[in-house]
This record gives C-alpha cells, structure tokens and sequence, in this order.
C-alpha cells in the first residue's frame, strides 16, 4: 500500500525528529581529536554546527543580514522632512483660511479684517526656517482658521505621545485621553519617579509598589522592581538616543529643537531634565545607544522610525546574546529569536540547548565538577565512527576476517560438529553422541556409548596478532595536519580489534623526544604540545618490544610517522635530539631495530612525508627487518593500515596515486 505524504509551509507548529545523541557526537569527533578538549570541542560545535544542524554563527549571519537589509532601505533624514512637510501643511491651510476669510467678510467688517490678516501672514512669513523653531512660533500663534487650527493640534499631540510613550512605553492609557497641554499626570509620575530615584541614591528604601499602583498603567507589564523598571526605561531612551544619532547633524538638530518646543510646560520639562540626570549617574549610557548607517531611500514616519529604532537594538540585544551563547546558551532569548528571525532560529535554538543533555542522557558524556568527560561508552561511538569513516572510503570489495579455516586439528572449537575421526581433538558433544547411542540402543538405562556414537566439534585455526601501533607525537605532525589523521586511525584500529577480533591484542604509543604507553580511552582527549621536538624512534621501538614480549604469535608494530629520527636516549636515560639528524642518533635507532627483528617483530611503517633523509633511514630498516613501508596522504592512511589488517597482512599494490612502495 502507498503511503501518503502531505508538504506544507514551515509554520512553527510541525514536530521535527529529536536531536540523536550519536550524530552530535559523530559531529563533535575529528574536533575532540583534533585538539583534545571535550568542552572546547562543544563550545565550537554550538558556535559552527553541523551540516544538519545550524549553529549559532548561521543564526548570527541571518541576523546580521536582516539588519543590514533595514538599513539599506530606509533614508532616516525623511522622518524630518516628513514633520517639515506636515508643519508647512498647517502653514499652507492657514494661508488659504486667511484669504478665504477675507474674501467672505461683509463689507463693513472687511477693513478690520484685512488688517488682521495681515498681521497673522507677517507672523507666518517670520517664522524661522528650521522645524523647531516652526514648531515653536505656530505654538504661540493664534490661528484664524479653524481647519489648521485643529491640523496643529492633532499633529502636537501626536508628537506629544510619540515621544513620551517612547521614553515610558506603556503610557498609552493617559496620553489618549491627553487634551491638548494637559499632561500633569505624566508631570506627576515623572516627580514621583524621581522622588525615588534620590530616595536610592541616598540609601533609603522608596516605596516601589505604592508608585506602581499609583502610575503603573503607564508602563508595560512585568516590571516587578525599581531596578526592571530602569533597565526598561533605559533601553526607551537608547532607542531615542540612537534615532538622534543616527540622523544627519542638521536633521539631529531640527528635531531636538522640535522636541524641546512640544513641552511648553516648564515645570515637565524640568522633571525630566532630572530624571535624565538620575538615569545617567546610576544606570551608565546603555551599550545599545548606537548610531546606525542608513543608506536607504524609502521615507518613513517618526513613529516608524521609533519602531524600527526599538527593532535594531533588540538585533543587537540578540546579536550579544548569540555572539557568547557557545558558552552560555541558555542566556540567548528564543522568543526574541522567533520574532526577529523566525520560528526556524528558536527551533535551531531549543536544538542546541539540549546538545548537552542529550549527550549525557545518552551516556556517552559525564558531568564531574563543572567539566564534562568522555565516558567509555562515548569512546566506543567514536571509535566506530572513525572506523566507518575509514570503511566508507574502501571500495566495495569482500573482506575477509583473518581467521583461517582448516579442517582437522585445530585450537578452538567452532559451532560445526562432525563425526569422530581418530587423531580428531576430542571436544565431545555430549548431547549429540547421547542421541545417537539412543537411536541405536534404544532408550534403556544404562545407556551404552560405543565409538561410532561419538560426535566431535570441529576445530578451527585462528590467528592471533599482537600490534603496537607507533604514532610521531612530534611538533611536525601537528603542524603539517597528520596529527589526527594518526590519532584516527589509532581509535578506529581499537575499535576494530574490539569488536571483530577481540584475541588480538593492541597498544599504543606516542614518540617525541620520549617514546609513551597511551591507553586507547584516552586517545580523543589527547592533544599534541606544540613545544615538544624530537622524533625518538628508538626509545618507541624499546617500549614496543617490552609490551609485546609477553606475546606469542604475529607480532608487529605499525608506525606512523613523518620525519627521520632527531632523537635517541644517552646513557643516563635522557634524550639527546638534533637535526638533521646525526649518525649516532641513525645508528642507535637501527640497532633497536636489529633487536625487534632478532624477537620475529615485524616493522611496517606509514610515511605522511617524503624526504631525502626518510627515505634513506627507511630503506636501510626494511632491509634489516624484511617489513614494509608506504608513502600515503593523511586522509588515505587509516585506509591502508585497517586493509593491511583485516586482509591477514597480506601484500597489496598501492595506487600509484595515493602511495609508493619505498624499495
């Protein structure tokens, strides 16, 4: 039966997939390899992401392009010319009033009239040029039309309310009901507010929530204390700050000056002028009071330009937020996120917050102290997905074990069963050989086994590897980028052995100017020190030898490496380094190889550089150990060391690509 599926637009409502904690740590892998550092490979997985899943730089580029598309559209400076032209309507309709006056009067009321007329255009035609001072000349007019009368009030007390509502959003309630000049409950609030603001600055408690029940309709919801209530009322007066900054300087001035012209009450004006001061001393400019670079050419009104002054501090309140939520991404507003960017970001968002719950949930990361670490079985995920990463670039091919299956005498019996042969191993299965003496006998107490009865298991030949795997820890390795690429390979190759080949045994270890046992738990923390020189294969192959000496069987080492030795150990145990490197350093480090070589070790090496003075090193070691060695790129190496293994060591030609056979 087909299924039906059913597509439609994103709308915040759909349920994605939940977060799976083995992605995330697939993701976080070659970062925790590569340096070493858990929490700093989450904090750059938050900050980057993945390709499934957006991380916080994504989100600030939306961000940030959503912003710059603001700016390149509207042309700020309009707001003023936008005033300027509704204050020069007021003037144009008084005009028009006068004349129509005069030409309607009666005769014997004309002359007084006109002379009236006259003096009202001569007030026009004096009225400054700037918006201020415009603003302020009309306020002290009287007009003789009723039609520009009303323009002018409507227009101050839209102006009136835009910019206290701007300082103290939520103050719509009153400023509605407001008439004309009268704002004495917005006088009153202004005093009583700064009755408490001087109460605090000389330590004494005000009283907040008889203030709140008096004017608290005039603020927004939410404000629980004096201190809320001026971060609120400081990010309303950064909004305004950063309009007036963001204008031309003589745009900037004109609307000053139109501000300072709409109060005429003296005693409000004063009030405010003190709040302002309150405001600076105990709450310093906002970081938000920012001029933005308009460049744009749609006009806008003044009341657009508050709302969109109010919309890019709140991109640059998200913007701070983003910037630090690698480190604390509970801090960033998703709400504020969705508003600004869509239902898309907070779905981003409320991803990233649960990274790290997940990862413990999930059991492959645990909590101690305020650091989180590695659990086993969160290095067992990385070793596998090392591991597939390798196998993924294989071509598809049959690979077997490298297991050997020989009938006859053998170690290890398997689950096959045959009939006894003489010579056979006698690993009797006792079950079987009862049922045949039954089928024979009959079933009868005591029952008679005879040796046609005898059923046996088969028995198979296994081969056992005993590996070290040597890996250059040397300064070069990390700064020519083999570093993780060894590291990889080294936890997949664990992880290989772990989970097929459990008999074979594998150590690690690291070489710098010493040579290290590194326990494969601790490989994706481990990180290289960058002022770490020397390349000490000898004191590498001596630890190799001790480590496998209590083995039987194959036994190898596999180094990697991409440099000559530069090191060996003196006498007295310390590490002499050079370079290039001297003949003593050459000398001791292949007599430690004769020594590998007398004790059936065999060496095969994986060079990640060419050069004169490895390859000549390394000619002169396969001929005294018989090994082999390669020249391979990084990211082909864990191809070609897991090949080697899992086909029983069998030779193989090399892409003349890829890699080159060192004679």
């Amino acid at each position: 039966m087909t299924g039906k599926f059913r597509y439609s637009r994103w709308d915040g409502s759909q349920k994605l997939d939940d977060l799976d904690a083995g992605d995330v740590l697939d993701a976080l892998s070659d970062d925790l390899m590569n340096y070493g550092d858990l929490n700093a490979a989450l904090q750059r997985f938050l900050r980057w992401g993945s390709p499934n899943m957006p991380g916080l730089e994504q989100l600030l580029k939306q961000l940030r392009d959503a912003r710059e598309r603001e700016l390149g559209r509207y042309n700020l400076d309009s707001t003023v010319e936008e005033l300027r032209q509704k204050v020069q309507d007021v003037i144009d309709t008084e005009r028009k009033g006068i004349d129509r006056r005069t030409q309607e009067a009666a005769p014997d009321a004309r002359k007084l009239l006109d002379r009236i007329a006259r003096q009202r255009t001569d007030q026009l035609d004096r009225l400054p040029d700037d918006l201020g001072g415009r603003v302020k000349g009309l306020r002290n007019y009287e007009f003789m039309d009723e039609e520009a009368r009303q323009k002018f009030d409507e227009l101050m007390q839209q102006l009136q309310k835009q910019m206290l509502d701007q300082m103290f959003q939520g103050i719509k309630g009153s400023l509605e009901q407001m008439q004309g000049q009268d704002l004495s409950r917005v006088r009153d609030m202004v005093r009583e507010l700064n009755k408490m603001l001087e109460q605090r600055m000389e330590g004494r408690t005000p009283d907040f929530n008889g203030f709140m029940q008096k004017f608290g309709d005039m603020f927004p919801p939410g404000i629980n204390s004096l201190d809320e209530l001026l971060e609120h009322m400081q990010r309303q007066m950064a909004q305004m700050q950063s309009l007036l900054q963001s204008l031309s300087p003589e745009a900037r001035e004109e609307l000053r000056q139109m501000m300072d012209a709409l109060l005429q009450d003296d005693s409000l004006r004063l009030e405010l002028a003190r709040l302002s001061g309150f405001m600076q001393a105990m709450m310093p400019p906002s970081e938000l009071t920012e001029r933005y670079p308009f460049f744009g050419e749609d006009p806008m009104s003044l009341g657009e330009a508050m709302g969109l002054m109010e919309r890019l501090q709140q991109m640059d309140r998200l913007e701070s937020q983003l910037e630090r939520g690698s480190f604390r991404p509970d801090d960033v507003d998703r709400s504020l996120a969705q508003e600004l960017l869509g239902p898309d970001a907070r779905q981003a968002l409320d991803q990233l917050r649960q990274v790290t719950d997940v990862l413990e949930k999930a059991g492959y990361v645990e909590r101690k102290g305020r650091r989180l670490e590695l659990t086993p079985r969160g290095m067992r995920r990385i070793g596998q997905s090392a591991l597939r990463d390798i196998f993924d670039q294989l071509k598809k091919t049959r690979m077997g074990q490298h297991n050997l299956w020989r009938g006859g005498i053998g170690t290890d019996a398997s689950d096959e069963l045959k009939q006894y042969e003489y010579g056979d191993p006698f690993l009797l299965d006792m079950k079987e050989t009862l049922f045949n003496s039954i089928v024979r006998e009959g079933p009868r107490v005591p029952v008679k086994i005879a040796a046609p009865d005898f059923i046996v298991h088969r028995t198979e030949h296994m081969t056992q590897a005993s590996t070290v795997l040597m890996i250059d820890m040397s300064r070069s390795m990390f700064l020519r980028g083999c570093f993780l690429a060894a590291k990889k390979v080294a936890i997949a190759l664990d992880s290989l052995i772990r989970s097929q080949y459990p008999r074979d045994s594998l150590y690690v270890v690291g070489f710098s100017n010493y040579a290290v046992e590194l326990k494969p738990q601790t490989l994706p923390q481990l990180a290289l020190n960058d002022y770490v020189y020397g390349t000490n294969m000898q004191h590498g192959f001596q630890l190799a030898r001790s480590l496998l000496a209590k083995h039987r069987g194959n036994r190898q080492v596999i180094m990697i490496t991409d440099g000559e030795p530069t090191a060996h150990l003196e006498e007295n145990g310390r590490a002499s380094f050079a370079y290039p490197p001297t003949y003593k350093t050459i000398q001791q480090t292949l007599s430690e190889v004769k020594r590998c070589t007398r004790d059936r070790i065999v060496i095969n090496t994986f060079m990640l550089e060419r050069g004169p003075y490895l390859t000549e090193f390394i000619n002169q070691m396969t001929r005294i150990n018989k090994g082999r060695a390669f020249f391979v790129s990084p990211d082909r190496l864990g191809e070609y060391i897991l090949i080697d293994y899992v086909s029983g060591k069998q030779r193989r030609r090399a892409s003349s690509r890829s890699r080159a056979r060192i004679a």
